[in-house]
């Protein structure tokens, strides 16, 4: 048995003189969601297309389920599912069309009735590609990716422009197929979806991974303050904020204040005589901990340093 599906080592590529990925090393273990998190331009997609053998890596070393990709090109992809960001459909073809024909591509076909259901698009089966919404585009993209019941799912970027009901849709689809035993490997830039989907996740910026490590033990290793939110009736300038006790930073969106402490009961006391000097009146005050959106917007300065 193979417990390690996908080897990756010092892996490179540029165009021209723009380098996309630089010395990525990684591995994804049997049934596991794996996930590439960073911000568009990352490298990320460009690294999954490499391991899915639809580029060329102008270094490095890759192995899928024990093949090198570069010598086993038809025996990786006849066992791999891959969702691309953009899928161009048979427009004419209805859903379960398009289900049944790329199923007949494959010996180990998955029931289109099946894949349907799973994606929710039951009252769509009918509906020709080209009268899909965006939505259910991305959906039927995901379950052609299933459609050869592939020992690893390769989804780029899978959530991107769904509503959010398809979305948890989308992400119960992926937890299934870990649940039956499969490997799962993402890319995403949606905090959320990482922290609750990936086991393990690494965070990609400017062609390099920068951490790597479960979404919890990257938050504890890498965020020990806890987040308190709250808001006020007037304009406050951040710096003042910056400078109560146990604050380490300060940051204010759509009137919405997150300050982030390390000792949080010294500092709301702060806060409280803070606001009743100024007369200000502050409202909705509460406390939360770090979540992985804290972690990549205060650390990853701190990373590529």
């Amino acid at each position: 048995m193979i417990d390690t599906v996908i080897e990756v080592k010092n892996l490179y590529k540029s165009y021209g003189d723009v380098e996309a990925v630089k010395g990525i090393s990684f591995s994804v273990s049997k049934g596991e969601i794996f996930g590439m998190l960073g911000p568009n331009g990352a490298g990320k997609t460009t690294t999954m297309e490499i391991v899915e053998g639809i580029r060329n890596a102008d270094s490095g070393e890759v192995e899928v389920l024990g093949m090198n990709i570069r010598q086993h090109q038809r025996q990786v992809k006849a066992n791999i599912g891959v969702q691309l960001q953009t899928t161009s459909l048979y427009p004419r073809l209805s859903v379960r069309e398009v289900l049944d024909l790329f199923g007949s591509f494959f010996p180990n076909q998955v029931s289109a009735d099946k894949l349907i259901e799973m994606v929710e698009l039951e009252d769509s089966r009918n509906k020709r590609c080209i009268n899909l919404s965006g939505g259910q585009q991305q959906r039927l993209s995901v379950a052609l990716a299933m459609v050869n019941n592939p020992s690893i799912l390769f989804l780029d970027e899978p959530s991107s422009g769904l509503d959010p009901q398809s979305r948890h849709n989308i992400w119960e689809v992926i937890e299934y197929v870990r649940s039956e035993g499969k490997s799962v490997f993402i890319t995403t830039h949606y905090m959320e979806e990482a922290e609750r989907l990936c086991d393990r996740l690494a965070i990609v910026d400017h062609g390099e991974i920068i951490a790597t490590n479960p979404p919890e033990t990257l938050i504890a290793q890498h965020f020990k303050e806890e987040a308190i939110e709250f808001e006020l009736d007037q304009h406050v300038e951040e710096e003042v904020f910056g400078q109560v006790a146990g604050v380490t930073n300060a940051q204010v969106e759509n009137g919405k204040w997150t300050i982030y402490s390390s000792e949080v009961p010294i500092t709301i006391s702060a806060l409280m005589e803070l606001v009743k000097q100024r007369n200000i009146q502050l409202t909705n005050l509460y406390v939360r901990r770090a979540t992985l959106e804290d972690v990549y917007i205060w650390r990853c300065i701190q990373w590529r340093g």
